[in-house]
Formats: structure tokens, C-alpha cells, sequence
């Protein structure tokens, strides 16, 4: 499998990062985990365009996991010569939420409707809600040999969330979104190749004189956290996503070391567009 890291950045606006998105690649299967911020653009340098998408999961419904959604479904529709409806899979909430923001395009809609003799199709999205258990099966899953397993993970009071498990071929892809340590998360990540991971940098967070921002430290993995997770799962490779804060160029290896103080595996902290392969 390849894993690209379409987004690793945070809320906060980073001229590098866009926001959190993950492609997974498992035979002829384009997965994406996560619709922040840039999602598009990112998706686009990695080759790959919105209709020939698979299936978008959604980890949960934060803002900025979802904050370029809209631009997901209106550009797919735009793009597709035919009908081609975006599979979803995401927590209970999922299905509601699509619809809220189907209608908050509907002006949009409409003026292309109008315009495009060719477009007489209204963008399309088949909803699949999942918190704990297998992936339903698909013709494109089962003829590439994927299987997909969800669990819960704990990003309190943010509620449900979700992890994924991608297997294809003998290899384990987690991807993990935000969560701090869980049983559910320990599921996802037992025996894994690849364990994908938001972080925080506790010591840095903690530093920064803004009571909102220290909100986070009780609801995501800290960098020793994630690497103390995939100690216990096995896992082969770890890597740090969703930096908060973004880490100054340069300093990345402090962050690998602070992961290698309790993990001996590999430690990957890198740009958008990284790629790592099974």
C-alpha cells in the first residue's frame, strides 16, 4: 500500500500544511481519510483527481477535518462526464451532516444545472455510517482484496470518532484522526505496517499563553503518547500528522526524538505530500 500525506497541518493556517487529509492507494483503490483544508489541491499534486476517488472517510466531523468537503463533492460533480455519486464513510452524524451541506450548496446547484446542458444531474453522495466493526464490502474493495475495519477512538467531547484499519495483500495502513490513547485506537493499530497519528507538542502548547489552546492537551495524543500506542500495537512505522503546533523548519528531529524515547521503530514526520510505502 502507499500512503501519502495530503494534509498535515492544523487549524491554525500554515502557509506548508493544508489541512488533515490522508490518501491510502491499495490496488487500483484511491481511499481518502479526512477533508480539511486544501484537500484538492494536495490530491491533485499526488495524481489523483475527485472523481476517480473511491470512497472520502471521515474520521469525524470537526471543522477542520471537513473544512474543504464542499469543494470535494462540487468539484467531483463538476468533473464526472457521468452521474458518479462520492461514497462517504464516517461516525453516526455522517449522513445528517452531508445533507446539511448538500443544501447549503443548493444556490450553486442551481446556476450550473442552468448553465451545463450536459450536467442534468444533481451531485450525489452514498452515505455509509460506521463507528465499530467491518466495512461493509463493495465490487472495487472486494475485487482489489481491501478490507476496511472501523472503531471508535475517544476525542471527548467531540463524539463519536472514528479510526480506520485498511488491510490489502498482508499489509496493516491505521489511520487514527484524533483520538488521545483508547482501546479502540489500540485495535486499529495492533500489528499495523503504517500507524498514521495526530499529534500535539505538549510542552509547546503549553507554553503559548492562550487559554483556548491549552483545551487541546485533554482531548489528542502528544508525540509520546502516539509512540508509546504504537509500541504496544507492534506497529512498523509511525507517523506524526496533524502537528500542533506546526513545527518550525528545522525542528523536526526534536519531534522524532521525543517519538523515539519510547519507540524503536521508524518515526516519519514529514511535508505534505509525503509518501511512505508498504
Amino acid at each position: 500500500m502507499k500512503v501519502t500525506l495530503l494534509g498535515t497541518g492544523s487549524p491554525i493556517p500554515s502557509p506548508d500544511r493544508a489541512g488533515p487529509a490522508t490518501l491510502v492507494q491499495a490496488g487500483a483503490t484511491n481511499l481518502v481519510f479526512d477533508a480539511g483544508r486544501g484537500v484538492l489541491m494536495r490530491l491533485s499534486a499526488a495524481g489523483v483527481i475527485p472523481p476517480f476517488v473511491h470512497r472520502l472517510f471521515l474520521t469525524h466531523l470537526h471543522s477542520d477535518h471537513t473544512t474543504d468537503f464542499n469543494d470535494f463533492v462540487t468539484t467531483r460533480w463538476a468533473m464526472s462526464p457521468v452521474d458518479n455519486p462520492l461514497p462517504i464513510t464516517g461516525p453516526p452524524g455522517t449522513a445528517a451532516y452531508v445533507d446539511r451541506v448538500l443544501h447549503m450548496l443548493s444556490d450553486d446547484i442551481g446556476y450550473r444545472l442552468e448553465h451545463h446542458a450536459d450536467l442534468n444531474w444533481n451531485p450525489g453522495c452514498s452515505v455509509t455510517e460506521l463507528l465499530d466493526g467491518a466495512h461493509p464490502a463493495d465490487d472495487v474493495l472486494t475485487a482489489n482484496g481491501v478490507t476496511i475495519t472501523a472503531a471508535p477512538t475517544d476525542h471527548r467531547p467531540v463524539a463519536p470518532t472514528v479510526g480506520y484499519r485498511i488491510e490489502h495483500e498482508g499489509t496493516v495502513v491505521a489511520i487514527a484522526g484524533d483520538t488521545i490513547p483508547c482501546e479502540g485506537l489500540d485495535a486499529l493499530c495492533a500489528g499495523a505496517d503504517i500507524y498514521v497519528q495526530t499529534v500535539i507538542r505538549a510542552d509547546l502548547v503549553t507554553a503559548i499563553p492562550v487559554p483556548r489552546l491549552q483545551d487541546i492537551h485533554d482531548y489528542h495524543s502528544t508525540v509520546e503518547d502516539a509512540a508509546r500506542t504504537a509500541t504496544k500495537a507492534g506497529v512498523r512505522t509511525l507517523v506524526l500528522t496533524h502537528m500542533v503546533p506546526a513545527p518550525f523548519p528545522g525542528s523536526e528531529p526534536e519531534w522524532i526524538a521525543l517519538a523515539a524515547a519510547h519507540f524503536d521503530g521508524e518515526i516519519i514526520l514529514g511535508p505534505d505530500l509525503t509518501v511512505i510505502e508498504t
